[in-house]
């Protein structure tokens, strides 16, 4: 398996040891425009890393900053031709469009660009993932619009502890994890924490039962946290990042 690193929260630069695993590291240069354009071209690099490793026969995984860099990964694998549903853990719901959104953050609308056309997806030919192919795991803080839009979009919605084979749809699978969907008070200094999570061995568990599927065919990991306040905190998420790459 090889692990791409995105050291990115969005088009953000991060510290070097905010993503603390070793990989393939990507750092393109951005060009002039919007914050459209240079998300653009960061997930144009994501998606032809991802489509190279997965025509070759790899299970590459992708660590980022955020959940927008997940496009990519999707991209990436339908380039090498693979069509996948995405089985999406996280302690939000990632369904905003820029519209229901009252904050404008980008990373709150993944899963829902993944599921349309934008000024993202368009340019990376990233085909629209059926709502019927999302299954969505945990989001335990969802706003209003989401959960209005949940409750008329055919998106399968379960906690981490009844994620199994009998609740993933058919064929292959995109694995992304939001590491926020780990509990907030085990895996701290989360940019957006969310209480009453599940802790990090049931989320591992949970995880472990997709990948048990042998249908996984890439993995996207989003790390959006502030620097490490200690070599506690620091410790902590790179043995959860070590144990989902393992």
């Amino acid at each position: 398996m090889t692990t791409i690193i995105v050291p990115f929260h969005h088009d953000e630069r991060l510290p070097d040891d905010s993503l603390p695993t070793t990989g393939v590291t990507l750092a393109p240069a951005f060009p002039d425009g919007d914050l459209w354009t240079r998300l653009t071209a960061l997930h144009s690099a994501v998606a032809d890393n991802v489509a190279a490793d997965t025509a070759a026969g790899g299970r590459p995984a992708v660590v980022s900053g955020d959940c927008l860099v997940a496009l990519g990964t999707l991209a990436g694998v339908q380039r090498a031709g693979v069509d996948p549903a995405v089985v999406w853990f996280d302690a939000h719901g990632d369904l905003h469009t820029e519209a229901s959104s009252t904050s404008g953050y980008l990373g709150g609308m993944a899963l829902r660009l993944a599921m349309g056309s934008s000024p993202v997806t368009e340019p990376l030919g990233l085909r629209p993932l059926a709502e019927a192919r999302a299954v969505l795991v945990d989001a335990r803080d969802l706003d209003p619009a989401e959960e209005e839009f949940l409750r008329g979009s055919a998106v399968t919605r379960v906690p981490v502890d009844a994620v199994g084979a009998d609740v993933l749809p058919d064929g292959p699978l995109l694995l992304h994890v939001d590491l926020d969907v780990v509990d907030a008070a085990e895996l701290t200094g989360m940019k957006f924490p969310a209480p009453g999570g599940p802790s990090a061995g049931a989320v591992l568990a949970a995880v472990r039962r997709v990948l048990d599927t042998g249908r996984v065919v890439a993995v996207d990991i989003a790390c959006p946290w502030h620097p490490a306040r200690d070599a506690v905190e620091a410790a902590d998420r790179a043995r959860v990042l070590a144990e989902l790459l393992a």
